[in-house]
């Protein structure tokens, strides 16, 4: 699901020289796929917890699938071609509601220390940011063969997605319980944010500003490579896959070393966002762009670095009976900051270089403030084992009632 993005912000140039476009309605070919994401993903979410990860998992990557495929038809249709693509980008982003965000709670109940949940989430961050890194050398190396390439890959990777999902992950083992009536569960699950609004709010925010900043940035790159320094193909793309690399690694180190750690967490999230606006607001000392590229690779790093913290904190925090909804909320709010990201650049650059930085260095500033000022793991923890008391004693009510 990181590839239906991601793939397509070193081609956005190409598109628009191939259908007579500007800048600012190709933003709209990522914009529009995240808000669908946005819209659905809570209720995405919810299913997942009522009838299963699985299957809300499957048909969503063949929505997916079916959307890529629209896009690559409808690309060679002529005047009506923009249109078309901005509706099977529409329907990738249902499908992707459903698939991505939903892997977090998966995780979360395949595994029952916090220590091998971490371990989970950093993988599946890592592989996430993996599809950032390959996905540029990607969509570059497919658009050589033709640009509407990338969009009929998207099939293809749905069908090896869905008989991976078939062949290796089952369901996760335990008691069933009948779920709770939609009224109930609502209200459960505003109950649970009201208990919980301070550090959930501020990891909402804090998650769509990492993907603001970064998918606002990888837009700036993409247009600079191209069109001041005219690098294409193959070679923009290993340029765009540098800081995205070292995003990667850093998730991957994070995920291992932190375990179940809150405080450790918290920190290395406020640490990753003052790295990231410490490097970005470096960028303005210099204008060539090889420095550029890499202070916005230590900025990865940070971001990197926070961003399986950010999951660990959210699906570790959460009641299996309400983590999928939790989780998808936390998704829909990155993906605002996906599709909030291109179009503000483009934007942005229409004033000029200096302004874009400054708002993204402003914009990481802010996240790890937010961070150090309203995550506080020590009252999330005495109010999880509050919880674990409160199950455990209604556990034991339930038992001896049933003795009786």
């Amino acid at each position: 699901m990181t590839l239906g993005n991601s793939m397509l912000i070193p081609i956005l140039p190409g598109i628009q020289a191939a259908l007579g476009i500007t800048s600012l309605q190709s933003s709209l070919l990522i914009t529009v796929y995240s808000v669908m994401a946005i819209l659905l993903i809570p209720i995405a979410g919810y299913l997942s917890d009522r009838v299963g990860r699985r299957k809300v998992i499957l048909p969503s990557l063949v929505l997916a699938g079916a959307g890529g495929a629209l896009c690559g038809w409808a690309s060679n249709l002529g005047d009506s071609a923009f249109s078309l693509i901005l509706a099977g980008r529409m329907l990738q982003g249902i499908g992707a509601a459903g698939a991505m965000p939903i892997v977090l709670p998966l995780v979360g109940d395949m595994f029952r220390s916090e220590e091998q949940v971490s371990a989970g989430l950093g993988l599946i961050e890592t592989a996430n940011t993996f599809g950032k890194v390959l996905s540029p050398i990607a969509g570059s190396a497919l658009a050589l063969l033709a640009w509407q390439a990338p969009f009929w890959a998207v099939p293809i990777l749905c069908t090896i997605s869905i008989a991976l999902l078939l062949l290796l992950v089952g369901n996760p083992t335990g008691k069933k319980v009948n779920p709770p009536t939609p009224r109930v569960f609502f209200h459960k699950v505003m109950e649970l944010y009201k208990e919980n609004a301070r550090w959930l709010t501020a990891l909402f925010i804090i998650g769509a500003l990492a993907m603001f900043i970064l998918f606002g940035l990888l837009f700036y790159l993409s247009e600079t490579l191209e069109g001041t320094h005219r690098l294409k193909g193959i070679v923009k793309g290993l340029v765009l896959a540098v800081p995205l690399a070292l995003l990667c690694s850093a998730s991957f180190a994070a995920g291992k070393l932190i375990g179940q750690r809150k405080s450790a967490m918290k920190w290395t999230i406020t640490a990753g966002f003052i790295l990231a606006a410490a490097s970005i607001a470096a960028c303005l000392a210099f204008e060539a762009t090889a420095i550029r590229v890499a202070w916005l690779s230590a900025a990865g790093l940070g971001i990197g670095a926070a961003l399986p913290c950010l999951d660990a904190f959210i699906t570790e925090g959460i009641a299996k009976e309400e983590r999928g909804t939790i989780t998808s909320l936390y998704s829909s709010m990155r993906f605002v900051g996906v599709a909030a990201g291109p179009p503000t650049a483009s934007l942005l650059l229409r004033g000029s270089v200096p302004l874009l930085l400054g708002v993204m260095a402003a914009c990481a500033t802010a996240a790890g403030l937010l961070a150090l000022l309203l995550l506080r793991p020590g009252q999330q923890q005495q109010r999880e084992l509050q919880r674990a008391a409160y199950a455990a004693a209604r556990q034991a009510r339930r038992g001896r009632s049933g003795a009786r």
